[in-house]
């Protein structure tokens, strides 16, 4: 049987089950080894080096999917060049009440709010101290609990608790389902969250000998305004770089379906044009130098080379497995080497920006 055959077929077997239930079989499919190495010629030309870490591809594994550290290096054999572990809060918490996750199989959308459900620092640390030793970059995406009544306390424990084993941190202000956590996307309060995290991470620079990149993931929900004010922070702050973007509340442009009407936040194809437009208004603000990574709606080459022309430097998806499969991966990669055969380009940095305008003056 052929490995599109099998793709498929075991697609449609989770697709059989609920959908967080598909995904903690995932989890242990992966973990068990039973999900190999995948098939994939290296190219040259996708390797990119960005901070002080050298990327084998620019593909990466969106937080959200591993959020306890269970399976980096599993999804680093599937073919990933990079993986994002979290949302991670300083304690435990069982997240939102189930169900919580909804697939919009027509749309090839996925509505969720998980509400930073994870095993707490103390796990992860556990698992990560374990797997010392392998090499890939593994970065951290810190979250605040539900409960903290210091939320920038949070994120700077975050940070000091992992900074010897994290590749790159990521400040996540962007989720919608825990309540009052997009408000730190507001200057005042984005200054100050920035500063403390920024802060920590240099002190634990002193104490490991090694700066750790910090990154700010957005919504693409942000008005004009809002987006102008948090790159300014960005800049001012020193933030390494951006994500862009998480998931969307709005529900525009969706088929008719029960779970349409589900609150949490919207991933997949129906995020792919909001969190585009974003991207490429962040780049025009951020200028050529800061590192964006595109996220929302990649599901294919043709869609991975549209991020990367509208200003971004590396990729993320998640929600596009849970529809494709993994041999979703291999296909992107190899697409992006067709594309660049095809433009006769030698790196994926010369396409970076050539739809930056198009993209950035688009209507949602």
């Amino acid at each position: 049987m052929s490995g599109a055959f099998l793709n498929r077929l075991a697609l449609a077997a989770l697709h059989r089950l609920d959908a967080e239930t598909a995904h903690r079989v995932t989890i242990r499919l992966l973990s068990s080894g039973l999900l190999g190495r995948a098939p994939i010629e290296p190219d040259a030309r996708l390797e990119c080096r960005f901070w002080d870490l050298q990327f084998p591809n620019p593909l990466g594994m969106a937080a959200g999917f591993d959020k306890d550290g269970e399976v980096p290096d599993a999804l680093l054999k599937l073919g990933f060049g990079y993986t994002e572990i979290g949302s991670v809060t300083p304690k435990p918490q069982p997240g939102n009440p189930k169900p919580r996750v909804f697939r919009l199989p027509a749309d090839e959308g996925v509505i969720n709010r998980f509400g930073f459900n994870n095993q707490g620092h103390d796990a992860l640390r556990s698992r990560l101290e374990r797997r010392t030793g392998h090499r890939g970059i593994v970065g951290i995406n810190v979250g605040a609990n539900k409960d903290a009544t210091d939320r920038i306390a949070d994120y700077v424990t975050g940070i000091e608790r992992f900074a010897d084993l994290a590749s790159y941190f990521t400040v996540n202000i962007s989720s919608p389902n825990t309540p009052g956590l997009r408000d730190l996307q507001a200057r005042g309060a984005l200054s100050d969250l920035l500063t403390g995290v920024i802060g920590a991470r240099d002190e634990a620079a002193d104490r490991f000998g090694r700066t750790v990149p910090v990154l700010l993931k957005i919504a693409p929900d942000v008005d004009q305004g809002g987006l102008s004010d948090i790159c300014e922070e960005v800049l001012l702050k020193g933030v390494d770089g951006l994500i862009v973007s998480n998931t969307t509340l709005s529900r525009d442009h969706l088929k008719p379906a029960p779970a349409v009407s589900e609150t949490g936040g919207l991933s997949g194809r129906p995020l792919f044009r909001r969190s585009t437009i974003v991207l490429a208004q962040a780049r025009k603000l951020l200028g050529p130098e800061v590192p964006i990574i595109g996220v929302g709606g990649i599901d294919s080459a043709d869609a991975a080379w549209t991020k990367i022309t509208a200003g971004a430097d590396l990729l993320q998806l998640y929600s596009a497995l849970v529809f494709k499969g993994p041999a979703l991966v291999a296909g992107i990669l190899s697409g992006l080497s067709r594309k660049l055969d095809q433009e006769g380009l030698a790196s994926l940095r010369e396409a970076r920006d050539v739809n930056v305008e198009a993209w950035s003056t688009a209507a949602p």
